[in-house]
């Protein structure tokens, strides 16, 4: 079992190597780009990574509650032109809540059996991690006009 403090160093340990090794990576459109914090310029859409000790996940979070449904709606619109970027199936959640109670509505998938405080499963997380991220970057870009 780790501490609070060890836990929270292992966590900015695993983003930040995650951080440098992504920055390697020119977005679809050749510009340098945050994959850790990535911004859908969008308020309300975020692409959201977490890892931990259970599994590895990445997905679109739709966040803003009054247009919550229309742009669940959007996405659906596009489903098979993400599942082609993606080259699977992702989950589909509407109307969720998270520990706070705020709603949302989640496209995602994960990777279970990983542990963030593993440091030998890290290779497999960024190995799910990044094919994801610059997928969804691509299929950002093709669909975003959509969105604004």
């Amino acid at each position: 079992m780790y501490s609070k403090q060890d836990a929270s160093k292992l966590r900015q340990e695993f983003w930040t190597g995650f951080g440098k090794y992504m920055a390697l990576h020119l977005s679809s459109e050749g510009e340098r780009i945050n994959w850790s914090n990535y911004k859908t310029g969008v308020k309300g859409i975020q692409f959201k990574m977490n890892v931990d000790k259970r599994e590895a996940m990445i997905g679109i979070q739709i966040s803003n509650e009054s247009v919550q449904e229309y742009f669940h709606h959007q996405f659906l619109h596009f489903k098979n032109i993400l599942e082609g970027f993606m080259g699977e199936r992702w989950i589909w959640k509407q109307l969720q809540e998270d520990e706070d109670g705020k709603r949302f509505s989640s496209i995602e998938t994960s990777l279970s059996a990983v542990n963030i405080f593993n440091k030998e499963d890290w290779p497999a997380i960024i190995s799910f991690l990044k094919p994801r991220i610059i997928a969804l970057d691509a299929f950002w870009n093709e669909v975003k006009p959509a969105f604004e």
